[in-house]
């Protein structure tokens, strides 16, 4: 399919009030689709469903669900888009805004240091305007900026307009073998992937490495854990662990323990949400929720060699899970961009640092709402 007509396709279903999802997995030259048959709300329990899911940060238990069974897919191989990018055009933020997040902070620092928490992630809601049939246009400007993040446009009626860039995987789990990682701690990229960590942020990301094998040790076998490494994110960088094995038990109980992690949340976990949710002025929705496909088939070529297509009959078919956390994201309302950004807070943590980390992040999602 060309990629004027897989857009269009798109066009035509967000025209007609239907539900679909169009993204693409990190480092991959396919774009692909899903675009439900109806305009229905449906959910997923066990996560023993197939299709689409998309799941807020307070409740996985209402997860939204594009069945695969209710769904057209389409896909498109794209190599760039040749988007024209010369804007350097700034979008300043307020002082109020700055004024609450660094209190905010300085809450959650306070609280760290009477030992109710180690760590706990805090963000905020940012209000751009931003013309609502534009959407197209801001998604084919993240599949060109970010090609090793997970990009996706998702849309349901009953629900809103999402679409992000984020690069932090939740699980991905082909059979029963899985990966996910440990991604925390940011700087901003400045040509070059040697750079020195302070304390706070190998902290940060030693955190959420420790909670994620700890939290899987009784559902893995064989579980591997790598060292920390710098990661590049569009124009971030982050510490990144990766951790894999052999799982024991279903999707569902990985999910309960694993979302949300430390990463966007804290520890320990249940008293960091309850902080979360009581002293941000705002409702994360599905910020720093995760989504992806679930349980979908993929076949696998044994042959390499694309000229020796006699080998392509070798092949496998697996049951396949690609999961993400919901970062570097935003909702399209009311004619706005509502740009979701946060960040890990630790004993070491200084407010004014702690905001200025949000803007860098903001950028992100702001690049591609300017012409």
């Amino acid at each position: 399919m060309f990629l004027e007509d897989f857009f269009s396709h798109i066009k035509n279903q967000y025209t007609n009030n239907l539900p679909f999802v169009a993204y693409r997995k990190p480092n991959d030259s396919r774009v692909k689709a899903m675009l439900q048959n109806t305009d229905a709300l449906y959910s997923t329990q066990g996560f023993e469903d197939k299709g689409f899911v998309f799941a807020p940060f307070e409740d996985s238990s209402q997860t939204v669900l594009i069945p695969l069974e209710h769904s057209e897919t389409k896909c498109c191989d794209f190599n760039s888009l040749l988007l024209n990018n010369s804007s350097q055009n700034q979008i300043k933020t307020d002082e109020t805004d700055k004024r609450t997040h660094v209190n905010l902070v300085q809450k959650g620092i306070e609280s760290i240091g009477m030992k109710h928490l180690q760590k706990v992630v805090l963000s905020r809601c940012e209000a751009i305007p931003f013309s609502e049939n534009q959407f197209l246009s801001a998604f084919k400007k993240l599949l060109q900026n970010y090609p090793n993040a997970f990009v996706y446009c998702w849309y349901h009626p009953k629900v809103g307009l999402w679409l992000g860039a984020t690069p932090e995987t939740l699980i991905h789990m082909s059979g029963n073998r899985f990966k996910t990682m440990a991604l925390a701690g940011t700087q901003s990229y400045k040509d070059s992937l040697e750079v020195t960590w302070n304390t706070k942020e190998k902290d940060e990301q030693q955190f959420v490495t420790d909670y994620i094998e700890s939290c899987l040790k009784p559902y893995v076998n064989h579980l591997s854990v790598t060292e920390a490494k710098t990661v590049k994110a569009g124009h971030i960088l982050h510490l990144q662990s990766n951790v894999s094995g052999v799982l024991n038990a279903s999707l569902h109980t990985i999910l309960k323990k694993l979302h949300p992690t430390p990463a966007v949340c804290g520890l320990p976990v249940n008293e960091a949400k309850a902080f979360i949710l009581e002293n941000e002025s705002y409702n994360r929705e599905y910020y720093t929720g995760f989504l992806g496909e679930l349980n979908v088939m993929e076949t696998t070529s044994r042959n390499t060699n694309r000229r020796n297509v006699e080998n392509n009959a070798y092949h496998s078919v697996k049951t396949v899970t690609n999961l993400f956390v919901n970062l570097r994201c935003m909702q399209i309302k009311n004619n706005q961009a509502l740009i979701y950004v946060g960040g890990g807070i630790t004993k070491d943590s200084i407010p004014e640092h702690e905001w200025d980390e949000t803007v860098s992040k903001a950028e992100t999602m702001k690049q591609v709402l300017m012409s």
